[in-house]
């Protein structure tokens, strides 16, 4: 796990550096692509966001950069970028595991992970009770087979999603997502 933390201001920053590329990737889509962009964009949080943000931590083990997050993050939808990209709301977050419970991270962890957001295209995010990113091999969250993507929730924002959106502005290859 990374020795950093997230924090508002840092979040504010990435919020504005990815909403800036996602502006710029919108606004040339339909003439690069042939149809109109979906919505994407980086949600603010408003109360409900956050509320259900900190509902999280009294059903489960979560880790703070998660809570830190939907504080200031509402929810992250990027449908055009490739396969589509999302980070669902905190509300989708604590249904889910009010539905089917924790995701089993590993023998390692004593608390399960929670589904966290998608690829769209099948394959599930979920972040583990120390803040460890995990995506899952396959669509099923049954037995799931886990590869991490990130030591923690800063990195997966910066370095899977921010780093992936430049190369797909520029030329359409969004990178390993």
């Amino acid at each position: 796990m990374s020795d950093r933390s997230l924090s508002p201001t840092w979040l504010a920053s990435w919020a504005s550096r990815v909403s800036e590329t996602l502006k710029a990737m919108t606004g040339d889509f339909e003439r690069r692509h042939g149809f109109p962009s979906g919505v994407n964009e980086v949600r603010l949080a408003d109360h409900a966001d956050q509320a259900a943000g900190r509902t999280l931590t009294q059903v489960s083990l979560v880790a703070a950069d998660l809570v830190t997050f939907y504080d200031s993050i509402g929810e992250v939808t990027c449908p055009d970028v490739g396969n589509g990209y999302f980070v669902d709301p905190a509300v989708d977050v604590l249904l889910r595991f009010k539905q089917y419970g924790a995701v089993d991270v590993g023998a390692d962890q004593k608390d399960g992970g929670l589904v966290i957001g998608s690829n769209g295209g099948g394959l599930s995010y979920v972040v583990g009770p120390g803040g460890v990113i995990y995506r899952t091999r396959t669509a099923s969250l049954d037995e799931p087979e886990l590869d991490q993507v990130a030591d923690d929730l800063g990195e997966f924002l910066e370095q899977q999603l921010e780093r992936s959106l430049t190369p797909f502005v520029a030329n359409g290859e969004p990178g390993c997502l």
